[in-house]
């Protein structure tokens, strides 16, 4: 079995667990649950970049790679902080405090 037969598989198997997370996104139960696919869903997205980087030979797409992993990351952090505290400020601040 050669390399590109190999990655191809792969690929397909990460796309296959993408589907399933996009599945859990949209049924939920819970926002947690959704958050939790989300945050899956942009992981096999990283991989996928990173089999393409591997596929095509260029590893400057391991750049974009790492970048989308922050992104998502920082994201799904966000969106875990709007929904606990419901803002993005900081959560125990009253009104005109400057501090």
């Amino acid at each position: 079995m050669s390399i590109a037969s190999v990655l191809l598989l792969v690929g397909l198997a990460v796309l296959a667990t993408m589907a399933m997370a996009l599945a859990r996104g949209l049924l939920g139960p819970t926002v947690y649950d959704r958050i939790l696919a989300v945050n899956m869903f942009g992981t096999k997205t990283v991989l996928l970049i990173a089999l393409l980087a591997a596929r095509s030979g260029r590893s400057d797409y391991l750049d974009i790679a790492l970048l989308y992993a922050l992104i998502n990351f920082i994201g799904v952090i966000a969106v875990l902080k709007y929904f606990e505290y419901g803002s993005l400020g900081h959560p125990h601040a009253e009104e005109g405090d400057e501090g």
